[in-house]
């Protein structure tokens, strides 16, 4: 089953969430490796989609 893509408010929110724990120290050492994966790859998403925004809105000013 493919994984469901997330918006990028959904992206940031769960960016947010991960942050926040790592903050108040609820994160323990045995999930820190795949929570910080997990932000990268949000981040990554997150990236993606502004690159592809500002191409588009640079693509309809021209």
């Amino acid at each position: 089953m493919a994984k469901k893509e997330v918006t990028y408010a959904e992206a940031m929110g769960e960016i947010e969430k991960i942050l926040a724990r790592l903050r108040n120290e609820e994160m323990d050492v045995d999930s820190l490796a795949a929570e910080v994966k997990r932000a990268t790859e949000l981040i990554a998403s997150c990236k993606a989609r502004l690159r592809k925004a500002e191409a588009d809105v640079n693509k309809i000013l021209e």
